[in-house]
């Protein structure tokens, strides 16, 4: 078999395709959820917290360049002038979108194992036995036919 059509197969393979489409929803299902973060969740938080802006705590680790023009506690426009720094609050921004998608994750896991759990079926009831009563029947009977 050549190299190409074990590629083909490879390919065709219901696995692959499964993990390109994962791949593919999990990218866009990423988007969404930062969008969700950062457009409704943090502003909420920030407001809650008396107007903090996440994204504007960093530590400067080097100098600004001296033909810097813009503003000095301004993270994104520092970190596109090149000024080395520990942006902590897009730290936190992204440990927030981690667990806004865990816990999501984690609901849709759930209700899918729900959905395509096996209903228990209830234990089959024990076949029924005679009774004392009949069992004393029988007893009575033979040692009658005996006697």
């Amino acid at each position: 078999m050549g190299m190409m059509q074990e590629f083909k197969t490879f390919i065709a393979r219901g696995n692959v395709l499964d993990l390109a489409v994962g791949v593919i929803i999990g990218g866009a299902f990423g988007k969404i959820v930062t969008s969700l973060t950062e457009s409704v969740i943090m502003p909420v938080v920030g407001f809650i917290t008396g107007g903090v802006d996440f994204t504007r705590y960093f530590v400067r680790l080097g100098p600004i360049p001296a033909d810097y023009k813009g503003d000095p506690a301004n993270y994104a426009q520092l970190k596109a002038a090149g000024v080395p720094m520990i942006g902590y609050g897009d730290f936190i921004t992204q440990g927030v979108n981690f667990l806004i998608v865990a816990f999501i994750i984690f609901l849709i896991v759930k209700a899918a194992n729900r959905l395509l759990e096996k209903p228990k079926d209830e234990a089959p009831a024990a076949p029924a036995g005679p009774t004392e009563i009949e069992l004393l029947a029988e007893i009575r009977d033979a040692l009658r036919a005996k006697g």
